[in-house]
């Protein structure tokens, strides 16, 4: 009854940024970590999917680890409210299945590869019991939003928090800034994921201290306009998906425009028309196809082994 009363509480006033930067501190002293030897670009997106439009995270993560940069996603089984796709089976339609597996195994494909996967189900499962409270609710408590602004990686990195409306960004802002985030930015994505939408100007901002520096991003002046696909089922999002990875295809306009934004973020662009460009090549040549490979082909040496949870 207290955690109930407190999560709807706070649902009904909203968390101040203290609040839920207090929150992510216990997340960071009882959860996971995960480490790189350079530079990551960790994203934070709702924990309960996607169900409207088509993801394309799973490319860009797959782009970006292609082209050098270190990747840490966040995720766990289909939970309330909205019960969307989960990164877990996303990646698992491309053939490669990133659950079931221990920290250190998760520590391992990132050090080999550039890409991990926090499972909640199989790394944090203290904070798995907080679900069942999330579907009495029936909305999204505070725990939301601090699954926006928390990573499990350790270290220098490029922290990506999505958002739908102003009021969350500005929040989110303090509650980084208390948590001493030095490179956070903050985007307007697809159903309030990380993904930046063609079919309109993208609204991102850097916090850099005080100092807040939004950035519009227009996909029409980059040549990358192009209609937002709705989610229509894994089996067609699987099928588009490998389409990009061939360098063709529905997705491949979003995931060049993805990617490329994201390596411009990071600082491996000078700008955004070559990050644009590097990450058509990474498609086009099949960079971002054949890591995948070696991903599927690493995972399958794992065969057998169990997840040891922390």
């Amino acid at each position: 009854a207290q955690i109930g009363a407190f999560l709807i509480a706070h649902r009904i006033r909203r968390p101040e940024p203290q609040e839920l930067a207090g929150m992510v501190d216990l997340y960071r002293e009882w959860g996971p970590r995960l480490v790189t030897a350079t530079p990551a670009v960790c994203f934070g997106m709702p924990f309960d999917g996607r169900s409207r439009t088509a993801p394309i995270y799973p490319l860009t993560a797959l782009i970006l680890a292609a082209a050098g940069v270190p990747v840490v996603l966040t995720g766990a089984d289909r939970m309330p409210v909205k019960y969307g796709v989960t990164p877990r089976e996303l990646f698992a339609r491309l053939g490669l299945d990133l659950g079931g597996l221990s920290l250190a195994q998760v520590q391992s494909g990132l050090d080999l590869h550039g890409l991990a996967l926090f499972h909640q189900p199989d790394h944090f499962p203290l904070a798995g019991s907080l679900i069942p409270y999330r579907e009495e609710l029936g909305k999204r408590p505070p725990i939301a939003s601090l699954e926006l602004l928390w990573t499990p990686h350790q270290g220098p990195h490029l922290l990506v928090s999505g958002f739908v409306h102003p009021p969350t960004e500005a929040r989110a802002w303090e509650t980084l800034r208390l948590l001493a985030e030095t490179d956070p930015v903050t985007v307007k994505g697809l159903e309030g994921s990380t993904d930046l939408p063609r079919s309109r100007a993208c609204v991102t901002a850097r916090v850099q201290g005080e100092r807040h520096l939004r950035t519009i991003l227009h996909p029409r002046d980059h040549g990358c306009y192009g209609p937002d696909l709705l989610w229509q089922g894994e089996e067609s999002w699987e099928r588009q998906a490998r389409e990009a990875l061939e360098g063709s295809g529905e997705l491949f306009g979003a995931a060049i425009w993805n990617a490329g934004s994201y390596l411009w973020f990071a600082a491996r662009e000078p700008d955004l028309e070559t990050g644009i460009a590097r990450a058509r090549r990474l498609l086009q040549e099949g960079a971002a196809g054949d890591l995948l490979d070696r991903l599927i082909l690493w995972r399958r040496s794992l065969a057998g082994t169990t997840a040891a949870h922390p």
